[in-house]
């Protein structure tokens, strides 16, 4: 991927270029600067998953909505939260011996599919027209 900057040239409605130059004046800087952070918030660097993750999520798409819901309603298992948990006091507390180690992160990497699992079926069904305002559970 290139890093050498390239000039584009945007002819901004007075509002939008008017609101710009003020930011720019607060900040001391030119205009310039100031819509290139706005586009660069804008458009982060892409991100790439972990292989594992990406095959996780890859065939979430061809389900049916059913299978969706089931895939966005799942958790993460109660025995393995606690045993995470422990392991994270314990870290804290003492330290974790080199298999203890291994263990929370192997646990960590099951919390971080189950839980994209359920992210990315439930925004499939928003994007299917679902309300999945059910998904999260209300204080």
């Amino acid at each position: 991927m290139s890093t050498t900057p390239h000039s584009v040239t945007l002819r901004l409605p007075d509002p939008v270029y008017e609101r710009y130059r003020q930011r720019a004046e607060k900040t001391h800087r030119s205009v310039e600067p100031e819509l290139l952070e706005t586009v660069t918030t804008a458009a982060p660097a892409e991100e790439r998953l972990p292989q594992e993750l990406a095959d996780a999520i890859l065939d979430l798409k061809t389900l049916d909505d059913e299978a969706l819901w089931r895939a966005a309603r799942q958790v993460f298992p109660l025995e393995a939260s606690s045993r995470l948990e422990t392991l994270h006091t314990r870290r804290q507390d003492e330290g974790l011996t080199p298999a203890e180690q291994e263990a929370a992160a192997l646990l960590v990497r099951q919390y971080e599919l189950t839980m994209l699992v359920r992210a990315h079926a439930a925004k499939l069904l928003k994007d299917r027209g679902h309300d999945i305002s059910g998904l999260v559970p209300r204080r």
